[in-house]
């Protein structure tokens, strides 16, 4: 049987490409979303916010999407120098930075040939709302694309803090900036498994813990006021599947939603607090694995003072790849027209 598709008009379209990068999806929107207004990166992410939310909603909740999608919105660039600018989004709302979400975006747009590979060591700077990203593309031995970037700078907020959490006890963590701020904690303490099978104790876990951290400490970014949020609780391991991995991550951010890569933003962050309770060095490389066996590699570029905090530039390197082409539509009588989430 033949569908006639040419039928299927007056529904609203929305075009996209998904892939993934180290098993975390990203559903990158390339057609049907209208124009985003702002003259800042910020400014178009808060006209996200309070005109657009309906398509993430379309595109990131059931039946389209699931409670872990993920999404990037590529948008004209913002600063002179930029070559394009993101927005990235998933099951609550808009994050900062995402370092998966820029390896793949990356990969995709040289794959399709949206844009071309660039010269060695010549940067594709993109527009985050965390700042500007530098991202570099080549193809290594194995002639497959190897794509990495320059994060914003990285910093250590807090160390050796303690929260009580109703049902959990003391907590100890640090909390640390890659883009974002995170609180990581020491699961083999806790005698948390970071394995698949122990996912939902870790979200439970993630959540209050996270909820009683935004209760106890302020959090007061030195540039803009719309970074000053905990986005997530990174819980870290020693037991790893490779014995060159350092450690293992599981981030628990937005509602409930689990990074199935090590988190780009997470091991930038990570690195800046390896610096201090390590002594890893610049240009030192390190290997995180993700929950579902996914790498990344992450070293200090050069150590930077940022507004009077002592800082580092990471570089993170990961794998992306291609899953999918995708031409979503909304009946105009469609019972969920923003959808609905399950877990």
């Amino acid at each position: 049987m033949k569908f006639n598709l040419s039928n299927l008009t007056g529904f609203q379209s929305i075009k996209t490409i998904d892939a993934h990068t180290e098993g975390e999806p990203l559903r990158i929107i390339v057609d049907g979303y209208p124009s985003i207004i702002g003259r800042t990166i910020l400014e178009k992410r808060t006209y996200l916010i309070k005109e657009l939310d309906h398509l993430r909603q379309l595109l990131m909740f059931e039946p389209r999407g699931h409670a872990d999608m993920y999404g990037a919105l590529i948008t004209e660039p913002c600063s002179p120098c930029a070559d394009f600018g993101i927005l990235f989004m998933h099951n609550e709302g808009y994050s900062s930075m995402c370092g998966h979400g820029i390896i793949a975006v990356v990969s995709v747009a040289i794959e399709t040939g949206t844009l071309d590979l660039p010269p060695p060591n010549t940067a594709i700077k993109i527009d985050a709302p965390a700042g500007l990203i530098h991202a570099y593309a080549q193809f290594d031995r194995n002639h497959q694309l190897s794509v990495s970037f320059d994060n914003v700078p990285s910093f250590v907020e807090a160390l050796d803090q303690v929260v009580t959490v109703v049902g959990l006890g003391e907590i100890n963590y640090d909390i640390a900036y890659g883009g974002a701020y995170y609180a990581y904690i020491d699961a083999d303490k806790l005698a948390l498994a970071c394995t698949p099978e122990n996912q939902q104790t870790l979200i439970h876990a993630g959540k209050i813990i996270k909820q009683a951290i935004m209760k106890n400490h302020t959090f007061n970014h030195p540039l803009e006021e719309d970074l000053s949020f905990l986005y997530g609780v990174i819980f870290y391991s020693s037991m790893t599947d490779n014995k060159d991995s350092h450690s293992r991550h599981v981030c628990v951010f937005a509602d409930g939603e689990v990074d199935r890569s090590p988190t780009g933003t997470g091991v930038s962050a990570r690195i800046a607090l390896l610096a201090i309770k390590e002594g890893i060095e610049p240009l030192q490389d390190i290997v995180i694995e993700s929950i579902v066996g996914g790498k990344m590699t992450v070293n200090i570029q050069e150590n930077v003072n940022y507004y009077g905090k002592n800082a580092v530039i990471p570089r993170v390197k990961g794998r992306s790849f291609i899953t999918g082409q995708h031409q979503f539509m909304l009946d105009k009588n469609d019972i969920f027209p923003t959808g609905f989430l399950l877990r």
